[in-house]
């Protein structure tokens, strides 16, 4: 249920935009979520609306992207999505995650 902290921040970051370049309201914020961040994009779009009440952010769309989940292998240096936790290119295990874990605001769509 960390997913409800997470909208309060985003509201958060919403509210310090607002008072550095002065907008009215939020019509889209884009959030890059990473595939094994541990952050749910349903649950935050489930608890958005209730978060976002009486806020610029009341009634704005929230937009999930996706990042994959990228490794680069240690043994061969191929960079790609894993394949039953191995290299996809050479079957090793030795790898180190490139990409995947991110959660950011990507960008706000703001009136």
């Amino acid at each position: 249920m960390h997913e409800l902290a997470i909208v309060q921040n985003i509201i958060g970051i919403i509210d310090a935009e607002a008072e550095k370049n002065s907008f009215a309201r939020v019509v889209e914020i884009r959030l890059a979520v990473g595939e094994v961040s541990g952050v749910i994009p349903q649950c935050l779009s489930d608890f958005f609306p209730i978060a976002s009440k009486g806020t610029l952010a009341e009634g704005a769309k929230l937009v999930s992207n996706v990042l994959p989940v990228t490794v680069r292998c240690n043994t061969c240096g191929a960079e790609g999505k894993p394949q039953n936790a191995k290299c996809f290119s050479c079957g090793s295990s030795d790898y180190k995650l490139v990409s995947g874990r991110e959660f950011y605001v990507d960008s706000i769509e703001v009136e």
